[in-house]
Formats: C-alpha cells, structure tokens, sequence
C-alpha cells in the first residue's frame, strides 16, 4: 500500500485504501489532548478518594471512607428517624385505635402497603382482588370474620379450612340436587334454595360448617365477631374457588377442602406469618389496619 502513496508530501502513514482513502498523522485538537489528560488526573483523584481497585475479596476504601452501603445505611437511619414519631405511637394503641385516628391511620396505611407486597400480594393479588384460588379481601365476604380481632388471628396464627370429600358418602344424585341448591342460594341471596336442598344439607350435617342458615356463621357474639371454621357462606355470589357455579360446586363437594389421601382435594392453606416470626406484632397490626379498609372491615 505504501507504494502506492499518491501524496508523499503529505503526513499520512502510508496506507492508502480505494486509491485515496488514507490515514492522517495529524496530531490531535488541543482541547481534545487537555480533556485527555484531565480525565487521567479525574481517574487518579478518583481513586485516592472513593474505593476503586479490588484488593483481595474488598476493594481499596479511598481516603474519604465512602461506601454504597454506609450510603444505604444512613439512608434508612434517616427513614427511621422520621417514623419515630409514627411508630412509638402505633406500638401502644390496637388496630380499632388507629383506624379511629385518620392521620395513623394514613401512616399505617402507607408503610404497609410495602408488607402487604412483599407477604401477601402473590396469592391475594397487588390490590387484594385474589389470585385463582386465593380469596379476594377487597369484597365485604370474610370466611374467618373481618373484625381487626379476626384479621389478626388470621395474619398471626394462619388459616386452613376442611371440607370433607363426599364422593362416598353421597350418591350421585345428591350431589347433584345440593349442586344445584347451592347455585341456586348464590343468584337468589339465599332465599331461593329448593326444599329438598335444604333437606339434604340439613340432613347430612352440613349445616355444622355452614351453620343454620347457610351463610357459614355459627354464632355472632356479642362484641361483634363471629364463630364459624371458615366455611363459605352460601347465600351471596361470592365463590371461594373459581369459576363458580355447578360444576364447581359439584367439584368441591365431592372432593372436599384439604382432605388427606384425596388428590383432587382443593387447597386452602394460608401459612402462619405470626406464629412463624415472619413477621413482628408491629407490622401484623399494620396488615390489619390496611387488611381490613380494602374490604371495608365489619
């Protein structure tokens, strides 16, 4: 290529491509060569002051002792500090205090929205509305009670129902007319549940679980909670496991909730988040608090 310099009074390497495309030795702009340099001196000041070189498992710590986690730590204390005020005054009043104090209420209401997320979002959805056989706690229906007392037994101690498979103990035909019944009591409120409906669910017990009326509670005490195992209730709309309606009802009936050594069994098992220490009495009272404003509470 050399050979072949059309321009041998001009700086250039020699190498010419496509007879005069060829490669300058013209030095650099001034001000490019003063960046240059300067980024050189910014690279060196930089490492003498913030860490830089790995040295073993732990980089140089820079004469300045900063770090990313020191960083993060003073964050959180500042975060901490701010709370203060809201938290020491939280972890002296119950769940019915706070929701009597607007302005703790909204602090409540805030700080565990990031709870919820993290402990309880996967099976009830990012806004309560249930994910595909997980209850939805944005409705006013609650299996358990939705009193704060019932809420917090249910976050700290867990929940796990029973229904026993009646695949033996029913015949065809009766699972199918308390099918039917049972749809029937969803889309009338309960007021339009055939006769022999009635009859069967009375006459095989299931009233022990879904109590006299079939709305799941067996007792209302008088401070305003409820009795009841977690059975649903069966006089509103509401179907605990999707997508409701008589084969779904025929479904459960037959193979029932949790039951050992039945794998078509539906599970409900809610874990211990209490019991457990997966979480503090502090942030389970926050859980109740925004628990219970997404369904409206009892």
């Amino acid at each position: 290529m050399a050979e072949n310099n059309h321009y041998p009074g001009e700086e250039n390497t020699g190498h010419i491509w496509d007879d005069d495309l060829r490669e300058l030795k013209n030095p650099p702009p001034r001000w490019w060569m003063i960046g240059f340099w300067v980024s050189i001196l910014w690279v060196v000041g930089y490492s003498i002051l913030y860490p830089t070189w790995p040295v073993g498992q732990e980089p140089t710590p820079g004469i300045l002792g900063w770090s990313q986690i020191k960083e993060y730590e003073r964050g959180l204390q500042q975060i901490a500090e701010k709370r203060a005020e809201f938290e020491d005054q939280i972890g002296g009043m119950t769940a019915d205090a706070i929701l009597a104090d607007p302005g703790l209420t909204q602090y409540t209401l805030a700080s565990a929205k990031v709870l919820f997320g993290d402990n309880c979002s996967a099976c009830h959805g990012s806004g309560g509305q249930g994910n595909p056989g997980y209850p939805v706690l944005a409705d006013d229906d609650w299996l358990w009670g939705g009193t704060t007392a019932k809420i917090g037994e249910s976050i700290r101690g867990g929940r796990q129902g029973v229904m026993t498979a009646h695949r033996a103990i029913l015949t065809e035909q009766e699972v199918d007319t308390l099918s039917s019944w049972v749809v029937e009591m969803s889309e009338t409120a309960g007021e339009g549940g055939r006769e022999a409906g009635w009859a069967l669910f009375r006459s095989k017990g299931c009233t022990a679980c879904h109590g006299q009326e079939a709305n799941g509670i067996l007792a209302r005490l008088p401070n305003g909670d409820v009795v009841t195992v977690g059975a649903a209730n069966l006089t509103d709309g509401i179907w605990r496991f999707e997508p409701g309606g008589f084969e779904s009802a025929k479904y459960t009936i037959l193979h029932g909730v949790n039951q050992v050594g039945v794998p078509e069994t539906r599970d409900a098992v809610m874990p211990a988040f209490g019991e457990a220490g997966k979480l503090s009495e502090q942030e389970i009272k926050k859980l109740v608090v925004y628990v219970h404003k997404l369904g409206g509470g009892l």
